[in-house]
């Protein structure tokens, strides 16, 4: 069966546009959802309309399958490794399969929504993550809140670890940067060479700023956290020299993280320069007619609400495209005013 849709990713984007393209019940709609996305691993969202003592994200996706659910949209577990477009116009993908005897199945489609999002690098300590979004967080503009006047550990990589600490200074004096000695976690294939590469030493110039800005650098191998896994509450480091640094916040920051764009950049869509997919601002159309982008796989500051709305505003457009395939709807451009 040709779908009208396929969403690529049932995270926070592919949900919202899923069931904004269910309420049109006009539609064959299907999510392929590998079950592996950045919003399966934050226990709790703080910053969001309606949730002031935080959603985890493992809650908002359980809510929107629920969603699409009365809507009669399927969601396969799937991860798929190919996207072509065939002689016919229709998009061909094909999935990983599950198991090793399991053949890879194939779909097809007449529209695409890519949703694949972004996964942090960091080291997996034992016990980290459970307080991933708790007491550990990625992102200063969701939770720099959170560390306001704690004792707040930044475990980083060179001038990426070294500026999350300097942003974090608004919030609390109380910072010490971790640089990682030993090998750093490892960067993900990705589309471009500021991605694969590791961070590197922290500057000079960038050390100048910790020091006027009183953050304490360390350069150091962490051998271990200390966390109450029952709680979440992160309560500081063990270095290999059998120091302890005790805090109550934490944040990572090694730079390189994946960003999944593999199949936009398979389906000759457009891409910053750091992997991101770009996408017209008003319909959320790749440089590839019949191929959308939204949530933090797309060029845009990386928030929820800005996922669920980017979600939104695509289904919206694809819904235009398949209810009139004449219709002029914009795809990316460089050359766009």
């Amino acid at each position: 069966m040709i779908m009208d849709c396929i969403i690529i990713g049932g995270g926070i984007a592919g949900l919202q546009a899923a069931i904004q393209l269910g309420r049109y019940a006009s539609h064959r709609v299907l999510v392929i959802d590998s079950g592996d996305g950045r919003s399966a691993i934050c226990r709790s969202y703080r910053n969001l309309l309606g949730y002031p003592d935080g959603v985890s994200g493992t809650e908002l996706r359980e809510a929107g399958m629920r969603q699409l659910a009365a809507y009669g949209i399927d969601v396969v577990h799937d991860t798929i490794v190919d996207a072509s477009r065939a002689a016919d116009g229709h998009f061909v993908l094909r999935g990983a399969g599950e198991g090793e005897s399991s053949s890879s199945a194939t779909y097809k489609a007449r529209t695409l929504l890519i949703a694949t999002g972004v996964m942090d690098r960091f080291t997996d300590y034992p016990g980290l993550r459970p307080c991933l979004g708790l007491t550990v967080y990625v992102c200063p503009d969701c939770d720099g809140y959170e560390v306001k006047d704690r004792r707040t550990i930044v475990l980083g990589a060179g001038d990426v670890g070294a500026n999350m600490a300097l942003t974090l200074r608004a919030w609390t004096d109380k910072l010490v940067y971790i640089e990682q000695a030993e090998a750093e976690p490892e960067a993900k294939a990705n589309n471009d060479a500021q991605q694969r590469t590791a961070s590197g030493a922290t500057s000079a110039s960038i050390r100048a700023q910790l020091e006027a800005a009183g953050i304490r650098h360390t350069q150091a191998v962490v051998s271990a956290i200390t966390v109450d896994t029952a709680t979440g509450q992160f309560r500081g480091v063990q270095l290999a020299d059998g120091t302890a640094i005790e805090a109550d916040r934490a944040f990572l920051a090694y730079g390189g993280n994946e960003v999944r764009s593999q199949l936009a950049r398979q389906l000759g869509a457009s891409l910053h320069e750091n992997g991101h997919v770009w996408t017209d601002p008003r319909s959320k159309m790749t440089s590839v007619p019949g191929v959308w982008a939204a949530g933090d796989v797309a060029v845009h500051a990386e928030q929820v609400s800005i996922a669920m709305g980017e979600g939104a505003q695509a289904a919206i457009w694809i819904h235009k495209l398949l209810m009139d395939p004449a219709a002029n709807i914009p795809t990316y451009s460089p050359h766009a005013p």
